[in-house]
């Protein structure tokens, strides 16, 4: 089984995915997504994500190097490239994907029910604004973009197989155990 993770920025998306990497080291395998953004903090090429130029993304994708992608903003791409799956799949593991809910919306319809889609979602714009601020990483500017990006985004959540409300993480990562059984 592969699992799509989605969510609005400062959802907790990723808190979710690394649950379960800690929780089942030998089941699961999150594939790296590639990005053209700088990496943030102690980020490192290959392990979070593989960071690229806009340009080297252009020519993956006129290579056909990617299952889906998207332009998030202006000169800002994110991707799955196809080798990861095979890379996971090859190594006996689950693929676990931590990507934007348009990708995840793109991988759904990809890879049909070979996969489940899970949307967490935060108990409010103000918590999520809230949970933004407090990275210390980002600009009002881009978190103000952020927030009204996360308002059209959890109009899509009824796009997904499963939703995880996370108002409160150790409920949140129940629901999520649920889930992947």
């Amino acid at each position: 089984m592969i699992y799509i993770f989605c969510a609005p920025s400062g959802s907790g998306k990723s808190t979710m995915v690394k649950h379960l990497l800690e929780k089942h080291p030998d089941l699961f395998e999150l594939s790296i997504s590639c990005t053209t953004r700088a990496p943030r903090g102690q980020e490192v090429h290959g392990k979070e994500y593989y960071f690229v130029t806009v340009d080297e993304f252009q020519k993956r994708i006129a290579n056909d190097e990617f299952i889906e992608y998207e332009q998030v903003y202006d000169g800002l791409y994110y991707g799955t490239l196809k080798q990861e799956i095979e890379r996971i799949e090859k190594a006996g593991k689950q693929v676990l994907f931590d990507v934007d809910v348009k990708g995840g919306i793109n991988l759904k319809n990809i890879l049909g029910d070979r996969a489940t889609s899970i949307f967490i979602c935060p108990p409010s714009i103000e918590e999520l604004s809230r949970r933004l601020h407090g990275r210390g990483d980002t600009s009002e500017e881009m978190i103000e973009k952020r927030l009204a990006k996360a308002a059209i985004e959890m109009e899509d959540m009824q796009y997904f197989d499963k939703v995880v409300v996370n108002d409160d993480l150790s409920h949140a990562f129940e629901q999520l155990d649920a889930i992947v059984g």
